[in-house]
């Protein structure tokens, strides 16, 4: 196990043992109270990127400490296999996290956190102890759930209506990950005092400083991250769940792009490029992702879960060109050179049974802001989309699932080339589900450019009116089970309730000799 950011630091176990045993010594004199002295840890914990033999652990302190963290295999901690430290520095606003590594496979693991305070040393807060499981390395059952949309439009905690609920339900299928397809925070989105309802009842939130404008500032955006994390349902959920997490718009700022000047009310910085700047290092300092050299703030990454996953979280913002642009230019980036050229490399390369596409946009939902644009043959983004799917019916990959958010609320998409302008694909499904906390809106309109066919969809009505609030019931998140013996796939569409919306199995197909379509074979 090592450090993720900064220099590593490797500890013994006898040496870790000894020193934070001479602490809980010290702490246990009953002439002097040091509890205000304890550095504190209320944010909880976290964990995320899972794989075979490594995970991500996060914690915050509220102060200057150094985190000491061991890891076991049961909860009794008797069976420590490692230990390492981290310093949570004002520089990252106190947030740290470490890559364990060298990991046992398939496994639970334990991990306990403590905070050494770095101005008196010998007073250690404390632990506290959260739970992943590390990736198969045979065919085992594999279950996930994705969602995204955390406290938009003004939604935020109403303790009195059980917070973020959403959340609570996830926890009882005990999943092995999620996927948080974006829209982590609404940095965009200030949280007001409260908010009349419909039926004329008062919502009333849990209010901070840094919520009460638009995130413009880097304090700002981190504060958007804390906030989400004083609902205890959201801490008892990231305790006990990697989180697998990609930003789509509202890390940063409503529709954005990089040359974006940002018009909406309440900014005074307008650029979109300097936002981004400081939304990315808030958002890399409060999700527990693996940082890479190579692209500093990159959010695309593939993770491998074991012989029947793989999951390739993508980045549909960082690289875009402009709104305006989009529907006239035909070169107008999505994904960007760079990202496509990995995700069909990575594609290629992959063994795995199931690939999902974690995308943080719909394909086919025409939206001001998203990637399709009209009936008709491919314009726009849609360009890059319609060149990759050529891709994966040219390579022969087979079993591709599309699982995204963004639209505040939950449908079942099957695209069918048989009823498409553009033709040259394979079929496949594309799932969307959420808000997991935020208003709900009613289903966008599908176009033809890649024959969508919508299967099931729910969201809020006319009558109810866009922009409904949590309290009436229409959250939603998806479950996928993966049966380890045949590969089948199940897909359920469920709402924060726990009710089953839509179910299907799909049944995995062989891969396909590359180029066997191509040639009428």
């Amino acid at each position: 196990m090592r450090r993720q950011t900064g220099g590593a630091v490797q500890l013994s176990r006898r040496r870790f043992l000894a020193g934070s045993g001479a602490a809980v010594a010290s702490l246990a004199m009953p002439a002097i109270s040091f509890a205000n002295q304890r550095a504190d840890l209320s944010l909880g914990l976290q964990s995320g990127d899972v794989s075979g033999d490594s995970a991500i652990v996060w914690a915050r302190a509220d102060r200057p400490s150094r985190l000491l963290i061991e890891a076991a295999t049961t909860d009794s901690f008797k069976d420590v296999v490692a230990s390492t430290f981290v310093d949570a520095l004002p520089e990252s606003d106190f947030t740290a996290k470490v890559l364990l590594d060298d990991l046992p496979s398939d496994q639970d693991i334990f991990y306990r956190v403590r905070a050494q305070n770095h101005s008196s040393p010998a007073i250690i807060g404390p632990a506290q102890i959260g739970r992943f499981r590390s990736a198969p390395s045979s065919r085992r059952p594999v279950s996930f759930i994705w969602s995204g949309d955390t406290a938009g439009q003004g939604w935020g905690i109403d303790e009195t209506r059980g917070g973020m609920r959403t959340y609570a339900t996830m926890l009882k299928h005990r999943p092995d990950f999620f996927i948080h397809s974006g829209d982590c925070i609404y940095a965009d989105s200030p949280i007001p005092n409260e908010l009349k309802l419909p039926n004329g009842e008062i919502w009333r939130n849990v209010v901070t400083e840094e919520k009460a404008q638009v995130a413009e500032t880097l304090a700002q955006f981190r504060g958007n991250y804390r906030y989400n994390l004083l609902d205890a349902n959201v801490r008892a959920f990231n305790a006990e769940v990697p989180i697998l997490a990609q930003w789509d718009d509202h890390e940063v700022a409503n529709d954005w792009w990089p040359t974006r000047t940002i018009d909406e009310p309440g900014y005074a910085e307008r650029s979109a490029l300097a936002l981004a700047a400081r939304a990315s290092r808030a958002f890399h300092e409060y999700m527990p992702t693996r940082q890479t050299l190579a692209e500093a703030g990159r959010v695309y990454r593939k993770i491998a879960y074991g012989p029947l996953l793989d999951v390739f979280m993508l980045d549909m913002r960082s690289y875009r060109e402009s709104n305006e642009a989009a529907p006239n230019d035909q070169r107008a980036p999505l994904l960007g050179a760079k990202q496509l050229a990995w995700l069909k490399k990575e594609l290629a390369r992959s063994q795995a049974t199931w690939k999902i596409i974690a995308a943080d946009l719909p394909i086919g939902l025409v939206t001001p802001d998203g990637v399709a644009v009209s009936d008709g043959p491919p314009a726009g983004r849609e360009h890059e989309v319609a060149n990759l799917l050529s891709f994966i019916k040219r390579s022969g990959i087979t079993n591709l699932v599309w699982l995204t958010a963004d639209m505040h609320y939950t449908a079942a998409h099957y695209y069918d080339p048989n009823k498409a302008v553009f033709q040259d694909f394979e079929p496949f499904w594309e799932f969307v589900s959420g808000p997991l906390h935020a208003g709900t809106w009613m289903p966008a309109p599908l176009d033809n450019t890649f024959g969508p066919a919508v299967r099931y969809q729910k969201g809020c009505t006319a009558e109810q009116g866009e922009n409904l609030a949590p309290c009436f019931g229409l959250q939603f998140f998806g479950l996928v089970d993966i049966d380890g013996r045949s590969g089948v796939m199940t897909v359920t569409l469920k709402d924060v309730e726990d009710r089953d919306l839509f179910t299907i199995d799909l049944v995995p197909q062989p891969p396909r000799r590359p180029g066997a379509i191509a040639q009428g074979m």
